[in-house]
């Protein structure tokens, strides 16, 4: 079995220190799968950028509409680190527990703008991106327009980076994150 390092930034590579930085000032700390990354200063700035676009100024969705769309995608993809990562971060954004606790056992949220996001995140990944006219037709009608659904190919896009590279690297699970550990079902 390989070993990747958790860097810190004085032992990351030069040029992923920037990106750790940046995470720092989002986060208040570096998340260990971001740790995990800046191994690959490629990977830690792709990730670092699409963290951006998703969360900055031009997104149209809300920081709980990302965290549901985060959340569903590390279910679906079977992530531990990224599920209890994203509960932790999905409660304090102000998804309701009940919701967060409906993803984590594979159900929709009862929310209906969080049930069609994720609906829409899991079929995403379950087709690998196929979507039918009925898949997209259900979130339309949920209220979003064709830009939303696009976007939610780019909230999907950063969420799979983390859940691959958690499968990958097996980062530690922060002390913080504790209380959301989810295992695989």
């Amino acid at each position: 079995m390989s070993n990747f390092p958790i860097h810190t930034l004085k032992s990351a590579p030069e040029a992923s220190k920037p990106a750790l930085e940046g995470l720092q000032s989002a986060f208040g700390f570096v998340p260990n799968i971001a740790a995990a990354m800046a191994t690959s200063p490629v990977l830690i700035n792709s990730l670092v950028a699409l963290f951006h676009q998703v969360h900055g100024d031009g997104k149209s969705f809300s920081e709980p509409q990302i965290e549901t769309v985060l959340l569903t995608d590390a279910v679906t993809n079977g992530s531990t680190w990224a599920a209890a990562f994203h509960s932790y971060l999905a409660i304090n954004k102000g998804v309701p527990a009940t919701d967060v606790q409906a993803i984590r056992d594979g159900d929709l949220p009862k929310d209906p703008q969080f049930a069609a996001l994720s609906r829409l995140a899991k079929t995403l990944i379950e087709k690998r991106g196929r979507l039918n006219t009925h898949d997209k037709d259900v979130f339309l009608q949920a209220g979003f327009s064709p830009n939303q659904l696009l976007e939610v190919v780019a909230i999907v896009a950063a969420s799979t980076i983390t859940n691959y590279t958690a499968s990958i690297t097996h980062p530690p699970l922060e002390e913080n994150f504790q209380p959301h550990a989810w295992t695989a079902y």
